[in-house]
This record gives C-alpha cells, structure tokens and sequence, in this order.
C-alpha cells in the first residue's frame, strides 16, 4: 500500500489522477473523429455504458472531423443510448474531412432515429467547450481525445468571450483535471491521430497546461473487439451493426478491430489501475512522428501493459454491447 507521503507527491504531479479515481461519476468530454475508423462507436458505447453505470458524468462528444456525417454519427449513437441532447459541436475553421470507406455512417444515419442532419448544423466546437468548461467546478473536467487534436489546440488559442473573461489555456488550466488521448506510439512512432494535423498536435501537447496521459498505438493494437457483439443474437444496436458491416471488409479485422479508441475512454473513466501501468516523461514531437523522453518531472505519461490483454478485451467488449436503461 501506498504511504500518504507517496499519494500526495503522486497526486502532485497528476499521477494520482490518473490512477486512482474518486467514486464520484467523473465529468467527461469525449472529443472523437468517429471516422474513417469504426473503433471510436466502440469508445461511444464504452462512454455511455458507464455513465449508466453512474462512472461517468457526459458533458458533451463533440467532433474533430468535419466531415458531414460525423455529427449525425454522434446524434445517432447518444439518441440510442437515451442522451439525444448531449452538446456537440465540429470545427468551424481548418481541419480535416475524413469519411469512412466502409460506409457505415451512411448506414447508421439511414437506419437509427437522429435530429442533426449534417455536421455543417452543430455549433462551433470552442464555442461548445468553453461554455461548458466555465460553468464546472475548478479542476473537475476530463476530457478525452480519441481523434485528430484540431480542437485541443483551437482551445487553448481560444480568446475570451461571455462564457468566461479567461482566454483558452487559463481557462482549460483552471477547469481540466486532465487530457487522456488515443495518440502517439511509444517509445516512439508514427500515429494516425497525431501526423493526420500535426500542426495541432504539436501545439496542442507543447502547451496543453494540465497532465496528459496518451494510450498510444501499441495498447489498442493488441485489444481486438467485436465478435461477440456480432455473433450475440439478442443484442440489437448500431454498434453490432457497424461491426457486422466493417469487420468482413477487412482482412485484419476477422478477429475483431483494433480498439484504441476504447483504451483511451476505459482509461479516462476508471482510472489507469488495474489495467495500465504508466510512464512519465516529455512527449516530443518532429513532423508528426513522435518520441519520448522520460522525466520524473514531466507533465506526460503513457500506457505500458499490466493486465493481460484478453482479460482487457473482454471488459471493453462487454461494455460495448451494453444496452439503454440496463446497468
């Protein structure tokens, strides 16, 4: 057991919170892609099957992709998991357009009761943050990033406005717990998430002001979800049937999609233990490629391995065919 001493230098330096969290439901943001890949319906399923559980607190999902069905994706899933008026919103400037190969959002947004008809309809992303940033209590905010970081580095340029006098990184300083994001590849690598606006990332992960836990490449790689929703009869739900629609399209997929997505949600929520040992340190970044330099005294840290992966996989995947209105 840890000594006091050790919890309160942990939690000085947000290793603590990282993993160790309090029973109180945790305030959340998820801010995903959802698109090209399908991994992040999963991380949806996983973030609404916990705040079922009273684990999470949902403040909005809000978009890093400005495709146009990106938002009717997030209006479909939050609609079916009983939050249709959860916040939303997409950048409003530059950022990348990416749709999904498969086609699946296509099926979803034909097939599942949704009120946003195109992503060109959700408010401005910042606008959506900030507003909600500044009515929570001081340092009580996680907020989760399972796509590109456009948003994150919007944020802390963002200016002051009748949401709150403070401009961007003051405002995510005094309000964030802390940033968990699906990026990176460690100790080092090249990452979709990351290279894909790598102007963002890198002023986003250079200046962000509160501690950054990043579930990189490697720990999704190994957790392979979906059979089992799939081959599950009595569940019926768009993530069955977007994994039904994706995984026979791809021969890397017969075994189920990589979830890193998930990880990154699970981590945010439940805390690192017992699943994920962390490592401290800097995370540096050069073109879109990034590596790592450990520091005791950095504001970063990543995932390593603990729990064995198939016992991960089963977590995630039972929570992913989670149903509204059953705990």
């Amino acid at each position: 057991m840890k000594s006091f001493l050790t919890l309160f230098l942990l939690a000085c330096t947000g290793v603590a919170v990282a993993q160790n969290r309090p029973k109180a439901p945790v305030s959340i943001i998820l801010d995903t892609d959802i698109g090209p890949d399908y991994d992040d319906v999963g991380a949806m399923a996983v973030l609404h099957a916990l705040a079922d559980k009273g684990e999470a607190r949902p403040l909005a999902v809000i978009a890093s992709n400005k495709h146009e069905l990106v938002v009717p994706t997030i209006d479909v899933l939050n609609t079916y998991f009983g939050r249709p008026n959860l916040p939303t919103g997409i950048p409003k400037g530059p950022g990348v357009v990416d749709g999904a190969w498969q086609k699946w959002p296509e099926m979803l947004v034909a097939n599942y009761p949704h009120k946003i008809r195109s992503s060109n309809d959700a408010p401005d992303a910042i606008t959506t943050y900030r507003q909600l940033l500044a009515k929570e209590p001081d340092r009580s905010v996680t907020i989760v990033t399972v796509g590109f970081l456009t948003n994150m580095a919007d944020l802390l340029t963002s200016k002051p406005d009748q949401y709150s006098p403070l401009d961007g990184k003051s405002l995510v300083k005094q309000k964030v717990r802390e940033l968990v994001a699906m990026a990176g590849a460690f100790p080092k690598g090249r990452e979709f998430n990351v290279y894909k606006d790598s102007v963002a990332s890198e002023k986003a992960f250079t200046n962000w002001p509160t501690p950054v836990i990043f579930s990189g490449f490697e720990i999704g790689k190994v957790i392979k979800t979906g059979p089992r929703l799939v081959a599950n009869p009595s569940l019926k739900s768009p993530v069955k049937d977007v994994f039904a629609l994706c995984m026979p399209k791809s021969k890397q997929d017969a075994d189920g999609r990589m979830s890193w997505d998930q990880t990154a949600v699970l981590v945010a929520i439940r805390g690192g233990e017992p699943y994920y040992g962390l490592k401290q340190g800097r995370f540096v970044l050069n073109g879109g490629t990034n590596s790592w330099q450990d520091d005791p005294n950095g504001p970063h840290y990543y995932l390593t391995e603990k729990m064995p992966a198939a016992r991960i996989t089963e977590i995630i995947e039972t929570l992913m065919m989670h149903q509204p209105g059953r705990n």
